[in-house]
């Protein structure tokens, strides 16, 4: 596989976690259900439930989703591999938080709850009158499939993937002045009285120093 196919793929495969993710985390601030009570319940209002309330740990997951995208993109390659396998889990995960019957949901059993004050299961499904759900439980599985089908393809693809820069990898530390061979000669100057010493040992020798 060439470099340019290579560096397609890899980018490919990231961006499909990271849509799918980016999906699950709109999806958590959008309305899920709408619910319709029965006159039992003395509230008359369409109940509206957010996706953070009707899967609460569709947030948690869908952020876990983007470190996990932004980590792929700098992992080894071994490192893609676990990642990747963690991904596939993290993928499940998030399409099982996108389904249910909304009258089996607990998220959603508790927002009845606090709006009627009534609590016990099998009390507050006897409330539910109607339910029907927008498209965001449906964007936040298909983000959980992209999720899925991203980290799958970073294990069966990602030795294929071009390395990241290897540009601080050969690093050689050097003495700040240069190679030894390179240094210069480190002989000390000689001090002004030092000349005078030996001139005058080498008139008590009995020779002439300035010749």
């Amino acid at each position: 596989m060439n470099a340019r196919r290579a560096r397609s793929l890899k980018l490919g495969t990231i961006l499909a976690v990271l849509i799918g993710a980016g999906l699950g985390l709109a999806g958590a601030t959008q309305t899920w259900y709408t619910i319709t009570l029965t006159a039992r319940a003395g509230h008359f209002a369409p109940l509206a439930v957010d996706g953070s309330t009707a899967a609460p740990a569709l947030t948690a997951l869908s952020l876990a989703g983007l470190a996990l995208a932004l980590a792929l993109a700098i992992a080894g390659r071994l490192a893609r591999l676990v990642i990747g396998v963690i991904g596939i889990l993290l993928g499940v995960c998030l399409i099982i938080a996108s389904v249910g019957n909304p009258a089996h949901t607990a998220g959603v059993r508790d927002a009845i709850s606090k709006a009627t004050g009534i609590a016990g299961t099998a009390s507050v499904n006897a409330l539910i009158g109607h339910a029907s759900a927008s498209i965001w439980p449906a964007a936040a599985l298909v983000g959980g499939a992209l999720v899925v089908l991203g980290s799958l393809a970073a294990v069966v693809t990602g030795r294929l993937w071009p390395g990241g820069s290897r540009r601080y990898d050969a690093v050689r530390f050097e003495d700040a002045e240069g190679p030894a061979s390179a240094r210069p000669s480190r002989t000390p100057a000689p001090r002004p009285g030092d000349s005078a010493v030996d001139d005058w040992d080498e008139l008590t020798r009995g020779e002439d120093p300035t010749s």
